[in-house]
């Protein structure tokens, strides 16, 4: 099973699959909540990774912002 999708059709459960670390499977500086990192997440469950590495941005320290005036 190369990912989750394939463990739910193949056993109707995702509970026999276990995620397999690669060399694709590699830190993101992307904020969380941000659609970067949702895309990088999207793309991690497609090929079968975990989720969450360790060494992904955890903080939001040095981000800058759009400030957006008020009407």
């Amino acid at each position: 099973m190369r990912n989750v999708f394939e463990a739910i059709l193949e056993c109707g459960h995702d509970e026999d699959f276990v995620p397999v670390e690669s060399a694709e499977f590699r830190a993101t500086e992307a904020p969380a909540g941000s659609e970067n990192k949702l895309a990088v997440l999207a793309r991690r469950v497609e090929l079968g990774l975990p989720l969450w590495h360790p060494d992904d941005r955890s903080d939001y320290s040095g981000l800058t912002g759009a400030v957006r005036p008020r009407e």
